[in-house]
């Protein structure tokens, strides 16, 4: 018999008791911290790999492109779309630069662009980037 603890009443209905079993779960900031300076890259998009166990880079979403366009950080998101994912020669071109203290360079076509070119071509689409 189960009685309702606000009023002290019976419940007319049969009930269901047992064990309960409850387990902590283990959230803690030492398990979740991650840094990446270089890491592997997709061999596909040539983009930085994602999460922890593969020492990826953290996603750069769409909401949070659109943060940064809303702030007016054009250079910044420029710079996390292309030299710092998967621009490849402007990845190198950037790292040679900061060594012989020259002036950054202009940042090339994304490599996932160049796969989207390529999955289009393959559907049979004649494309042609000018």
């Amino acid at each position: 018999v189960l009685i309702d603890g606000r009023t002290g009443e019976r419940f007319d209905q049969d009930v269901t008791v047992g064990y309960i079993y409850m387990m902590k779960l283990s959230h803690l900031v030492d398990d979740k911290i991650h840094a990446r300076s270089i890491g592997p890259y997709s061999l596909i998009t040539q983009q930085p790999l994602g999460g922890k166990a593969q020492f990826g880079g953290q996603r750069f979403g769409e909401m949070e492109v659109w943060a940064l366009e809303a702030y007016g950080a054009a250079n910044i998101l420029q710079e996390i779309l292309t030299v710092k994912s998967d621009d490849v020669y402007g990845r190198a071109k950037l790292y040679e630069c900061i060594v012989k203290g020259d002036n950054l360079p202009e940042p090339n076509v994304p490599e996932s662009f160049n796969v989207l070119v390529r999955e289009l071509m393959g559907l049979g689409l004649d494309i042609k980037i000018e």
